[in-house]
């Protein structure tokens, strides 16, 4: 990892090829289009050159023309943006995976994507459907193909250049270390949800033994109960070092070794969450040891179906 004084500018090697992914990245799920659009402005005027897209969110071609206005208006240049993008459980089938990404290329408006990651390790079943759903309303999952089925396609696309690394999220650590030990190309990035109440140590551990980057998505808890941000621990440290909170947990994730992912359509939250630094020794112990909660946000790691879990406010 190379961490520079302001911290916003980290970036971690990749294990594979001679990348480096900023360890402060974009996420792209905004439903809006409008939205969305002036959003990604702003975080490339903000400083993000780390952005995390994908097929299932259905706005790439939003994405790649805000990275073409971008780049022709001289804010950015295409080798110093890393993308990313990731294949939807409906093309886990080998003969589905190459085709996906050549979508993606084309919506996105580039030649490769520096990292592709299999959006979650379920397969379901085969079509345009993007949510195939039985008469219960359960997912159809595709048991005709196997993780690493998939994988050694994704291998694939590397020797053919059109992405520089290849990764995986929702993923847990014991499917993890399965791809790991069946894999030619081992997997550079690992996407999981991860934050102050999901800390993931072992899978962090894991991580940094094999050289792959653990990408923390939702690193602030989506903003939901349990609120990170309003955390004692947190606001302590925050009051102490004139920080925000979200900074705070922000500059945590940084600091630990992660790369993470925040998605805002406020210019405010746009800048804030990119203005991380680092936290003194003993803020980062307070974090570590002073915080004991520990909650899941997401169930897509159990089913394969993104969400968030609707909790009741106290």
């Amino acid at each position: 990892m190379h961490a520079s004084p302001s911290l916003r500018d980290t970036r971690i090697t990749l294990n594979h090829g001679d990348g480096q992914m900023p360890a402060v990245g974009f996420g792209t799920l905004i439903a809006d289009g409008g939205r969305a659009r002036q959003a990604f402005k702003l975080a490339l005027e903000a400083g993000y050159r780390h952005f995390d897209c994908a097929e299932r969110y259905r706005n790439e071609a939003i994405v790649g023309c805000a990275f073409a206005e971008a780049m022709a208006s001289g804010v950015v240049r295409r080798k110093d943006l890393f993308v990313t993008t990731k294949l939807w459980n409906t093309n886990h089938r080998p003969e589905r995976v190459e085709p996906a990404l050549d979508a993606s290329l084309e919506r996105l408006g580039i030649a490769y994507v520096d990292a592709y990651l299999i959006h979650t390790p379920f397969a379901f079943q085969p079509g345009d459907e993007q949510d195939p759903r039985d008469e219960h309303g359960q997912p159809v999952y595709d048991t005709g193909v196997t993780l690493l089925d998939t994988w050694h396609a994704m291998e694939q696309l590397v020797d053919k250049g059109k992405c520089r690394a290849i990764g995986l999220s929702d993923i847990t650590l014991d499917k993890l270390k399965e791809i790991v030990a069946g894999a030619r190309i081992k997997p550079s990035v690992v996407q999981i949800e991860c934050h102050p109440y999901l800390p993931e140590w072992e899978m962090l551990e894991f991580c940094q033994l094999h050289g792959i980057v653990l990408l923390a998505f939702a690193p602030l808890g989506h903003g939901m109960e349990p609120r990170i941000t309003e955390d004692a621990t947190i606001c302590r440290i925050a009051e102490h070092t004139g920080m925000t909170p979200a900074q705070v947990a922000l500059s945590w994730a940084a600091q630990r070794g992660t790369a993470f992912l925040t998605t805002s359509t406020s210019s405010a939250h746009i800048a804030e969450n990119i203005g991380i630094a680092p936290l003194p020794d003993d803020a980062m112990h307070d974090m570590r040891d002073g915080i004991t909660m520990r909650v899941r946000m997401n169930n897509v790691v159990n089913t394969g179906v993104p969400g968030f879990i609707p909790r009741k406010t106290a």
